[in-house]
């Protein structure tokens, strides 16, 4: 079985459970996600089977969009709910909408984003919440990410009596983005602490929350031996690249390996970087253009039948 589930992760799980969960479910071994959702966030979680393990990365490079809040007055060690309040800072008037728009305004494009110690990042072989479940904190390395959109939702709430105040939010993200952190760089940005109180993932990898299934209708079809129904073709994680569609005597090449010319793919002096090569119907690899050899080389070979 190859293919790409839309799994709607619940809240609760980690996404590793998730996996395991659709193993038990497929009895299938070869299951991989798309992307970490922490455990308290729900949504959208692609999940590869089989051969569809090897376009993970692809799936990951097409971005994602969340919607969630973000809670202004305090912060927490975890950056969001779950974790202990570090900070208090009760706010005696809440920021109009002139000036939270600006704040993230400021924060929309490429930008700089230093991950949260409770996060799966690895330094020197260790996670980084496992630093700091032991109290440690270490220096973390700047990365850089894009947000292509950070837009306010609706009104904010203030709680006068908390002193805390509360947006709603949508945000179209690149790979490697911690919407947490983005929460309390917001927060920054207004000189008051902040948390992410709530955070739903809406799309990933090209699947929307309406194009997901939810643990009890895969169990459901399992059982009636329906599954074909909810998974998707792994091609569906390559369609932003340029297809291809191999002759015989290509794909007698391509199946082995070659590396292949410009002119075998009808492709100009401004080929295309990646092309996605099809034979009877499915991908079968994805061929890179080597700008050294002038020529294509295997990226990622699938070979299906």
């Amino acid at each position: 079985m190859d293919g790409i589930i839309p799994l709607y992760k619940p809240r609760g799980m980690t996404s590793f459970d998730c996996v395991a969960k659709v193993r038990g479910i497929l009895h299938q071994k070869k299951v991989g996600h798309s992307g970490t959702l922490d455990p308290n966030v729900e949504g959208v979680l692609p999940i590869c089977v089989g051969k569809a393990t090897k376009v993970v990365n692809f799936l990951m490079e097409a971005g994602k969009t969340y919607e969630g809040s973000v809670t202004f007055g305090f912060a927490t060690t975890t950056e969001d709910l779950d974790g202990e309040v570090v900070e208090e800072q009760k706010l005696q008037a809440p920021f109009t909408h002139a000036e939270l728009d600006q704040a993230i305004l400021k924060l929309t494009g490429e930008i700089t984003q230093i991950p949260p110690m409770y996060s799966a990042i690895k330094i020197k072989g260790k996670k980084l919440y496992e630093y700091a479940r032991e109290g440690i904190e270490i220096e973390r390395p700047k990365r850089r990410i894009t947000i292509y959109r950070f837009d306010r939702i609706g009104m904010a709430t203030f709680n006068r009596e908390a002193g805390t105040q509360t947006i709603n939010f949508r945000v179209q993200c690149s790979k490697g983005t911690y919407i947490r952190t983005l929460a309390v760089d917001l927060g920054k940005r207004l000189g008051v602490p902040a948390v992410m109180s709530k955070l739903v993932r809406t799309s990933s990898g090209g699947f929307k929350l309406s194009d997901t299934v939810t643990f009890e209708q895969l169990e459901t079809a399992a059982q009636t031996k329906t599954l074909e129904t909810l998974i998707h073709p792994l091609d569906t994680a390559l369609n932003n690249f340029p297809q291809f569609d191999l002759t015989d005597e290509l794909w007698s090449r391509v199946r082995n390996g070659a590396i292949l010319r410009r002119s075998n793919f009808d492709q100009p002096r401004q080929a295309a970087p990646v092309l996605a090569l099809r034979y009877q119907g499915k991908v079968q690899a994805l061929y890179q253009y080597d700008e050294k050899r002038v020529a294509y080389r295997p990226l990622t070979m699938l070979i299906r039948d």
